[in-house]
């Protein structure tokens, strides 16, 4: 797990000149996944949260089909996803935990995005959407997940 230097993300330059992966991985997760559902290059997705239990850190959005997850990471099986992100959070903070919320809301509304305490789109020292829709496009979807879904069936 990529762990932020402190002040990073306080600092507008600093958290926009981040590599994409960490960007997305570290508080722009929700614009990745908006904007993933605003164009999608797969249809049958939808969005979830990873909501942290208590005050613990470690909120996060993502798309999935139910079987496969598209993040940060591009393509994984869900429950890896989600087994991945417990496990680093819960080395860094035991007795971490979380619920798992399938997303109601617009993703890339700011104010919608604000009422959960995470930043909207224009909030980010310059226009997130294009960012995350160049990162998005990168990726071969069709194939990355086929990937994804074979491992699904190889898996028991």
């Amino acid at each position: 797990m990529y762990i932020l230097k402190h002040g990073i993300k306080k600092n507008p330059e600093r958290r926009w000149a981040l590599p994409d992966r960490i960007f997305f991985g570290h508080g722009a997760c929700a614009l990745l996944a908006g904007t993933f559902l605003r164009f999608p290059p797969l249809p049958g997705f939808h969005a979830e949260r990873i909501i942290p239990a208590e005050d613990f850190a470690g909120g996060h959005a993502y798309v999935t089909d139910g079987i496969i997850a598209f993040d940060y990471h591009g393509y994984s099986l869900r429950e890896r996803l989600l087994a991945h992100h417990a496990k680093g959070w819960s080395r860094r903070y035991p007795g971490w935990s979380c619920s798992i919320e399938t997303v109601d809301f617009d993703l890339l509304d700011t104010a919608e995005l604000n009422t959960r305490k995470m930043l909207g789109p224009d909030q980010y020292l310059h226009d997130v959407v294009p960012r995350a829709q160049a990162f998005i496009d990168r990726v071969d979807h069709a194939a990355a997940s086929a990937r994804a879904h074979a491992l699904a069936i190889a898996s028991p």
